[in-house]
């Protein structure tokens, strides 16, 4: 058999295709799903660093920030360290978990441009309620509402990309979604950096309810998109897949792919319960990866990051100002870095991305305790000189470079790409799910975890870069350019997996 991670040995079975216009297009609408998700990760941090936002649904941080600006000697590490505060960020990402299971079923039965839609609305919901809270109540209702947005949008997409995309050309357009989210990590900060100097003190409410315009986007987007041939086949429209099948390959045979489809779809209707085979021994490799690569992709640290920017840069002696606009710093190496991933990812493959990424992100995390340990020691007294809190930024940025065309597509692409027909819905929202409940944990806890494991926080996740590096050099196969419905084959051939995945399978 052959040597970990390496591939089937007599290469990917090709149908005939090429990339259309049609495809591009589609996939480039549908992965605007992630714009919701990455406004949301770049906005909630930049308001909770705003004074007028603290101050009228934070008090108690908001004094704690002005008895540090008078010149107590205050602990930095546990300067946002308030659970209500976390829990503004974290909300989002409990709902978003509730919301990927129940969209496993919709996604299933009415089509991935459902999912979708269902998204954009309830995000679009999410957003009118924050930009009008007048209490915590309201605020942690709206955060619900765009919960379950993300829930839905982070469901269905990766999996519309997959089924859209030849199999060349998938890892590139399935890092789209990526993009999309780290284009609206960049908007909102940059929304972020202007508002927050409006007089007035209501540009919390102007950067919330900004969250509007990616909503309305996906929302119309997926009324306009058309469905995948794989949803067509599933849901017993053979005629509309196998059109759909021509329109986005470009050629007008496509009678061998189409009866891949129409076979996969025969042994998934022959599934009456999805979740419970999601359990059989031959799903086995498909479920572990689908539980561990999210569940790492959080543990790199990266939400650390993008949450807390402003926050973090605050406690390394940063200005309100100053740390909003390293904020956009990082966000803008994290939109030019993932251009590397779109334009390489199918070239090079997912393993060498993974590998690569996680070395240089090991790297920099080691740097930025070692400066931080460095400079506040165990008390959390002291400041950062300027030459130092630059080189710090310049490690984040690095840190993100590495996240941003590594594991931060690829926590998205490889789950969505290996699941068979018959458990692709009920596993790609056990990837969604598990992804959200290591965010929600991460951003609920994070603070507290600094404030207590002071710069031994940044040494924790260089542990867990550790064991996902081993993990992925040993267990994780190559499969790029294998096609979604042949993807069996990779763990056939796998010296470790192979000998879950049966011969009649």
């Amino acid at each position: 058999m052959p040597a970990a991670g390496f591939s089937v040995s007599d290469g990917p079975r090709e149908f005939p295709g090429k990339m259309t216009i049609f495809v591009v297009f589609a996939c480039l609408v549908a992965a605007t799903g992630g714009l919701i998700f990455g406004y949301d990760i770049g906005i909630s941090g930049g308001v909770t660093s705003m004074g007028p936002f603290l101050q009228k649904f934070f008090p108690s941080v908001y004094e704690k920030q002005r008895e540090d600006a008078s010149g107590s000697d205050n602990n930095q590490y546990c300067q946002f360290d308030n659970h209500m505060l976390t829990l503004f960020t974290s909300s989002l990402y409990i709902a978003a978990l509730v919301a990927a299971l129940l969209a496993s079923t919709m996604t299933r039965v009415f089509g991935r441009r459902i999912s979708m839609l269902i998204g954009g609305t309830t995000f679009l919901a999410g957003a009118l309620l924050n930009l009008s809270a007048q209490n915590l109540l309201m605020l942690i209702l709206g955060r619900i509402f765009l919960g379950f947005g993300v829930g839905f949008a982070n469901q269905s997409v990766p999996l519309y990309l997959s089924e859209m995309a030849p199999p060349k050309r998938r890892g590139m357009l399935n890092v789209t979604f990526q993009q999309m989210i780290t284009i609206g990590i960049l908007v909102a900060n940059l929304i972020n950096y202007f508002t927050a100097q409006i007089k007035g003190g209501f540009g919390w409410r102007i950067s919330l309810g900004l969250a509007v315009v990616p909503a309305a986007i996906i929302t119309i987007g997926s009324i306009l998109l058309p469905d995948t041939p794989n949803s067509l086949v599933e849901r017993g429209k053979e005629e509309e897949a196998k059109a759909m099948l021509r329109r986005i390959r470009g050629v007008p045979n496509v009678d061998e792919e189409f009866d891949d489809l129409v076979a996969a779809s025969r042994e998934s209707k022959a599934v009456q319960h999805p979740w419970r085979n999601m359990l059989d021994r031959r799903y086995r490799p498909q479920l572990v990866m689908g539980f561990l690569l999210p569940l790492f992709q959080q543990l790199t640290g990266i939400n650390v990051v993008m949450f807390y920017a402003p926050e973090l840069f605050k406690i390394v002696g940063f200005s309100g100002n100053a740390s909003l606009m390293s904020a956009v710093i990082t966000g803008t190496v994290n939109v030019v870095a993932t251009f590397v991933s779109v334009g390489t990812v199918d070239r090079y493959g997912r393993r060498f991305w993974l590998l690569q990424g996680g070395l240089q992100m090991l790297a920099s995390q080691i740097a930025v305790g070692t400066m931080i340990a460095s400079q506040f020691g165990t008390t959390g007294t002291g400041s950062f000189p300027r030459a130092q809190a630059i080189a710090l930024v310049g490690c984040i940025c690095v840190y993100v470079s590495g996240f941003a065309w590594s594991w931060g597509p690829l926590g998205w692409l490889v789950p969505s790409e290996i699941y068979p027909l018959e458990i692709r819905s009920a596993g790609q929202s056990i990837t969604v799910a598990v992804n959200m409940a290591t965010t929600f944990l991460v951003a609920q806890i994070f603070m507290t975890m600094l404030c207590h494991l002071k710069f031994g926080l940044f040494f924790f996740f260089s542990a867990c870069l550790v064991v996902m590096l081993v993990f992925v050099y040993f267990f994780l196969p190559e499969t790029k350019g294998v096609h979604v419905e042949e993807m069996t084959k990779v763990w056939k051939t796998h010296r470790f997996w192979g000998r879950f995945v049966q011969d009649e399978n």
